[in-house]
């Protein structure tokens, strides 16, 4: 398929740019994102502080937002990082975390799309369709939404945010307009670490960050983190568990090849 060409492709590109990727994320997965960036050959930088969000945001390849743990402070530096990317025309990636449990992380949400304009927006069924208007629930920062519409949905707020949307769970959907692809690849071990989506986040803004199509930039980030996934999994001998798993998370995305993303990538056109 073509769109799983260019992704093989595309790894090479990020090992050979090594672009800066800058992250305003949450404390609780900033390392294993950043860990998560080096994996794939690119080069993350974590600063926050209001003082140098728009310097550092300069030199980047794109821009990581991720309001997993809000505050005052970082929610002020995102939107002055993301206006500066948005004015510099760097793609900014963003990860509406437990958007709906709060009236904060709702109105933050609202506010970074409204102002800073994300070129894409990754989450699960629930943030994405209480994005789009829906009366969802969440628990806590976990998805209880149905899967049901999830492919309208994406299309249809794509098409209102001029945005990619990326919705990942059990079959992961990426749409920007009349574009869209489905992904099967993944393994239900990635739910029982925290993270695995923040991270997935991060392998998008290296994807974005290395080449001009933020289509296939996310749809190459979610099939890495997927991919990532059933290996570790496929690697645990008998009495290795979560914390192992993880660990060859990182193994993973530091050894898929283009070869292995040509052979075992799942990805479907609509």
């Amino acid at each position: 398929m073509e769109i799983l060409q260019s992704i093989a492709e595309n790894l090479r590109g990020i090992k050979d740019k090594k672009p800066l990727i800058h992250h305003i994320t949450n404390y609780v997965t900033v390392n294993d994102c950043a860990n998560m960036t080096l994996a794939i050959g690119a080069s993350p930088v974590m600063a926050d502080d209001i003082g140098e969000v728009e310097e550092m945001v300069s030199f980047a390849g794109s821009l990581v937002l991720n309001i997993g743990t809000l505050n005052s402070r970082t929610i002020e530096s995102m939107l002055v990082a993301g206006k500066k990317a948005r004015q510099m025309g760097i793609p900014i990636i963003f990860d509406p975390v437990g958007v709906g449990a709060t009236k904060l992380r709702t109105g933050t949400a609202e506010r970074i799309i409204r102002e800073v304009c994300p070129s894409v927006i990754r989450g699960n069924m629930s943030e994405i369709k209480i994005i789009a208007g829906f009366q969802e629930t969440i628990k806590g920062v976990d998805s209880v939404a149905s899967a049901e519409d999830g492919e309208q949905v994406a299309q249809e707020l794509s098409q209102k945010l001029a945005a990619v949307i990326a919705i990942t769970g059990k079959r992961d959907i990426i749409a920007q307009g009349d574009r869209i692809v489905r992904i099967d690849n993944g393994h239900p071990m990635l739910s029982q670490v925290t993270g695995t989506g923040c991270m997935a986040t991060s392998l998008i803004g290296c994807f974005c960050g290395a080449i001009n199509d933020c289509f296939t930039g996310a749809a190459a980030g979610i099939m890495m983190m997927g991919l990532a996934g059933e290996l570790a999994q496929h690697s645990l001998q008998a009495g290795e568990g979560i914390g192992t798993f993880r660990m060859r998370l990182f193994d993973a995305v530091s050894t898929l090849t283009p070869k292995m993303i040509l052979e075992a990538g799942k990805i479907n056109k609509g």
